[in-house]
């Protein structure tokens, strides 16, 4: 492109004397069309090419952000719905821990009441044995106290 450019330079100086700063000569047309020119394959070989890159990596971007959302709103739906499943899951473990207290209160009274009735039958059948066994033993020394007095009566008449 420059070699282009010179090369016009160079015939437009050679077909007209050199003039001043601003000289209006064919230089200034050409100047003109290698700007547009450059300015069209500049649009075409690069502007374009970057302009694609950077609409794509805004999709891209754009896309992204929009997934990461949508799965951070799951993620938060989740998260509450698990915390309602833990929240109800602790309340029905509390209800199941209140219920097998009570039961298990409600067995150990019924086994004491059960050892109550049955240490109190045990006593009563022990103080009736005993009672039948000391009437008996009563019976017993009475009637040896009665052969013994009989035994000491006749020794003190005999004697």
């Amino acid at each position: 492109m420059v070699y282009l450019s010179n090369l016009f330079l160079v015939l437009a100086d050679t077909i007209e004397g050199s003039g001043g700063l601003f000289d209006f000569n064919a230089t200034l047309p050409l100047m003109a069309l290698q700007v547009i020119l450059l300015t069209f394959l500049l649009n075409i070989f690069f502007y374009a090419p970057v302009t694609e890159v950077l609409d794509k990596r805004n999709t891209y971007i754009t896309e992204s952000l929009k997934s990461a959302t949508s799965m951070l709103d799951e993620a938060e739906l989740l998260s509450t719905e698990y915390e309602e499943k833990l929240l109800a899951a602790r309340k029905e473990a509390q209800v199941i821990l209140v219920s097998a207290k009570e039961e298990a209160q409600s067995t150990v009274r019924l086994e004491v009441e059960q050892a109550q009735k049955d240490t109190a039958k045990l006593i009563d059948e022990s103080t009736k044995q005993l009672n039948i066994q000391k009437d008996l033993a009563l019976t017993t020394l009475q009637g040896q106290v009665d052969t013994l007095s009989e035994q000491i009566k006749a020794k003190i008449l005999a004697g």
